[in-house]
């Protein structure tokens, strides 16, 4: 019994979509690494409680199989804010959230990278003075 649960779990984890876009917070990548460790022997792994096991694959099949989407259909694809699918898609993106990051950047960080020393590198030949 075992062996089917865990056939069933990898067939689920090839079903279900990475979002590259959310490196480190994808749930698809977090399935993965949930299946690894719960079936560490594979096939040969004993399983606890198979009522819970059962009932954790179902309703992930259901999210993955769109069963909430389609029983409770959107009148429109955004949310009560207004923004569409693909502004989330870009708010929750990485990119995002470095921008974000870098534009709050503290004045002291700011002064101190305008004002700091540069190597003679860094600075461009002057040309020669006549």
């Amino acid at each position: 019994m075992s062996a089917t649960r865990y056939r069933r779990f990898l067939k689920l984890c090839e079903e279900w979509p990475r979002d590259e876009t959310k490196k480190g917070r994808d749930l698809g990548t977090f399935l993965r690494q949930r299946v690894a460790s719960a079936f560490r022997e594979g096939e040969n792994t004993q399983i606890a409680d198979q009522e819970k096991c059962d009932q954790m694959y179902e309703s992930l099949a259901r999210i993955n199989g769109n069963i909430y989407r389609q029983r409770f259909p959107r009148v429109r694809d955004t949310s009560f804010t207004g923004v569409t699918v693909e502004e989330c898609r870009v708010l929750l993106s990485g990119s995002m959230q470095q921008s974000m990051d870098e534009e709050k950047k503290g004045l002291w960080k700011t002064i101190m990278d305008r004002f700091s020393s540069k190597s003679p590198e860094d600075v461009p030949e002057k040309a020669h003075e006549k």
